[in-house]
């Protein structure tokens, strides 16, 4: 079967709507991420794999991360950046190749779920035992590598509250939530959520913006020559996923998502 063209493959794989989801499309793949992956798709398309099988392998590329940052200096910061932006390349193949086939399950977008939430959290618990000092000559302090497990139990929890929504809803036979119930009844509390959507720090515990951090504070770290400016941005995650967890679950309660 001769491979499509990317005029062919385009308005397939992205049809209308799939680069402005609100929620469900990040900016890296509207920005570069859609444009590379759409080639990659287009060798795919023909062949016997499935996209469960993309998605398995996405999901193993998130977990890399970990390991790849415990190795020291600016090298294991980038590499721990590149196998994030490998489970974003196959985060979108894996999707453009069921549409392209029609291969749509739920077990699919359960994987991808499970996928998120797995990568998020391998970043977030590397980048503490990275500032834990791992492999120093000096003695390893774990407490950067608790708070970076606790920001990683941050990240989840976000994630898991905006799913837990649709279970709750589902539950009591309602239908799925719309974006416009996602603003706050309370005036007040719909004013600081747009100056926090504005501001977009909670993104800083999502596994592609942090390995893009850690990269910034591993190159500071070489110019000072020790692990400071990375102890303190595990600090900074660990505070931002606590605090995003209950700004998060406050902004579910009171806004009409499970009304």
């Amino acid at each position: 079967m001769p491979k499509p063209s990317v005029a062919e493959l385009r308005p397939v794989v992205h049809p209308p709507g799939v680069k402005d989801r609100r929620s469900g499309e990040h900016w890296g793949g509207r920005l570069y991420m859609r444009e590379i992956s759409l080639r990659i798709t287009r060798q795919l398309v023909g062949t016997r794999i499935t996209p469960n099988q993309l998605t398995y392998v996405m999901t193993l590329a998130g977990v890399l991360a970990a390991p790849a940052l415990l190795v020291p200096g600016i090298p294991g910061a980038l590499l721990g950046a590149l196998m994030v932006q490998l489970y974003l390349l196959l985060d979108c193949v894996d999707g453009e190749v069921a549409r392209w086939k029609k291969q749509f399950s739920l077990s699919g977008v359960y994987l991808d779920r499970v996928g998120a939430y797995l990568c998020d959290a391998a970043v977030l618990v590397g980048f503490g035992l990275r500032a834990a000092d791992l492999w120093g000559s000096g003695r390893i302090d774990w407490l950067w590598a608790f708070l970076g497990t606790l920001a990683a139990l941050g990240a989840i929890l976000i994630k898991a509250e905006t799913d837990l929504v649709g279970v709750a809803r589902h539950q009591g036979g309602l239908p799925p939530v719309k974006e416009a119930a996602s603003e706050p009844r309370s005036s007040g509390m719909a004013l600081a959520r747009r100056a926090a959507g504005a501001l977009k720090f909670h993104r800083l515990v999502l596994g592609i913006e942090a390995s893009l951090l850690i990269v910034v504070l591993a190159i500071a770290d070489q110019v000072r020559g020790d692990l400071f400016f990375s102890r303190l941005g595990v600090a900074v995650l660990a505070g931002i996923a606590l605090l995003q967890t209950v700004l998060h679950l406050v902004s579910i309660m009171v806004s009409s998502r499970l009304k």
